[in-house]
């Protein structure tokens, strides 16, 4: 009992602290273009992108171009995990394999993702398809590195106890390989969609008529600012709540390393 009354004070002192800095952060925004150190023209204080927000809320047009974005963001990122896990587990525990797809694997994975975007127009089109495959190729790689990196780096005394109770491949690999390797795939699937969400605001502003990317570059031609500000603020809002729910699944997933250690 005495130690989850500490751990939650230890949480609340942090969720203070954390929220402090936010709440300077907030107030400096608001009062420097408000006294002019920063022009509001380029700036605005924060009380009028709040109010763009509420305005873009109420009309119901920044929902639309949330939804468009996250359904992109979604099919992009969901197809690279089902290609990228399967392939890193493969390319881990079969070298044969990895030395034979690493070559075209390392090409493609040093080739820039936005220097794609032109081919992948020139194949699918601008519609939906070459964004979903621009998303797909930039989640791709840092998911499967990491799960290669799992599967490879699983502590060998684990290894050799379960091949010394002669136990088959197909039982070492579920119950010990993939288990241990969970925490770098989940962290590559992190990676993953943080580059996704970057890579989605870039080729939304490059060639879409919808999306949150699209949405704040033409705020920006059209010299509306707040809403512009407002824009990148639900994009940011965004990009916490995706990475505090993988967080939130990485700890599901693991919740067997606490108990261990408990």
């Amino acid at each position: 009992m005495d130690k989850n009354i500490f751990r939650g004070i230890s949480y609340l002192r942090d969720g203070v602290q954390g929220s402090l800095i936010i709440v300077i952060f907030l107030a400096l925004w608001e009062l420097l273009p408000t006294v002019g150190i920063i022009d509001r023209v380029f700036l605005p204080p924060v009380s009028e992108v709040a109010m763009a927000l509420v305005k873009m809320i109420s009309s119901g047009s920044l929902i639309d171009h949330i939804l468009i974005s996250l359904q992109r963001a979604f099919l992009g990122f969901a197809l690279a995990v089902l290609v990228a896990v399967p392939l890193g587990i493969l390319m881990g525990w079969y070298k044969l394999f990895e030395r034979f797809v690493d070559p075209l694997i390392q090409a493609f994975r040093n080739t820039s993702t936005l220097a794609l975007y032109p081919v992948f127009i020139l194949f699918l089109g601008i519609g939906e398809a070459s964004k979903i495959a621009i998303l797909f190729k930039a989640a791709l790689w840092p998911i499967l590195i990491n799960t290669i990196s799992g599967v490879k780096t699983v502590d060998p005394l684990l290894i050799k106890s379960a091949r010394s109770m002669a136990v088959s491949n197909v039982f070492l690999f579920r119950k010990v390989v993939l288990p241990s390797s969970i925490p770098s795939i989940a962290s590559g699937i992190r990676i993953g969609a943080s580059i996704a969400l970057v890579v989605l605001v870039a080729a939304e502003m490059i060639g879409a008529k919808s999306g949150l990317g699209f949405l704040i570059i033409n705020s920006q031609y059209n010299f509306m600012i707040p809403e512009m500000y407002a824009a990148i603020v639900i994009l940011v809002l965004l990009g916490l709540i995706i990475n505090y729910a993988l967080v939130w699944l990485e700890k599901k997933a693991t919740g067997w390393k606490e108990e261990i250690n408990i």
